[in-house]
């Protein structure tokens, strides 16, 4: 199993910006698709990104494209979630998620990830 450990959360003005890191650790991040979701109060935990194993393939909520990318350095281990033009609306808790694939496919649906991080803060005020 590879353990996930999110940081860069926090507090912002609507319109500013956060960079979300998700650091891998036991096993070679570069052996597994990754994905960001997000949970708000009250809803159920839901999808903002995902990116392949060599990052040649992503995809998006709609809510969030032009606004956020997602990346990873699978020499550093680590995944990123860049978000701009943050809106109070993307308010929630933030959370990686990789899961072991000998494929190219990014995965959009939560219950296919099999690691998870511990989540991270963010907090958008108007």
């Amino acid at each position: 199993q590879v353990q996930l450990v999110e940081s860069g959360g926090g507090l912002v003005q609507a319109g500013g910006s956060l960079r979300l890191s998700c650091a891998a650790s036991g096993r070679a991040l570069s052996s597994y698709v990754m994905g960001w979701f997000r949970q708000a109060p009250g809803e159920e935990r839901a999808f903002v990104a995902a990116i392949s194993r060599s990052g040649g393939n992503t995809q998006y909520v709609d809510s969030v494209k032009g606004r956020f990318t997602i990346s990873r350095d699978n020499g550093k281990n680590t995944g990123y979630l860049q978000m701009n033009s943050l809106k109070p609306e993307d308010t929630a808790v933030y959370f990686c998620a990789a899961k072991p694939t000998a494929f190219y496919n990014v995965i959009t649906t939560p219950s296919e990830y099999n690691n998870w991080g511990q989540g991270t803060q963010v907090t958008v005020s108007s």
